[in-house]
């Protein structure tokens, strides 16, 4: 498996969605939204407690694995187009 996660990690729009994957499952399987987070301290406690919850886990790996596949290709590798990339395409 190769991806090219030096240059995805180039594009926000990747970064935002790798977050947004791990973090939506906790806030929900917490039953809360982003609003409910008013603290670093109160997001730290949900991620600790999300990471003890095998059920949770399970979640946010699925979701970070299909933030990371590129349906686009065959297998679960990037392309070797993309592979050559060094910045973003644009």
């Amino acid at each position: 498996m190769k991806l090219n996660l030096k240059v995805r990690f180039k594009n926000p729009v990747f970064i935002v969605q790798v977050i947004l994957a791990v973090l939506a499952p906790v806030l929900a399987y917490a039953g809360l939204t982003v609003q409910d987070i008013t603290s670093w301290k109160a997001l730290g406690g949900i991620i600790i407690n999300a990471a003890s919850n095998p059920y949770v886990l399970g979640l946010a790996v699925v979701s970070l694995w299909n933030a990371l596949n590129d349906p686009t290709t065959a297998g679960i590798s990037d392309s070797y187009n993309a592979l050559s990339y060094t910045k973003p395409k644009e």
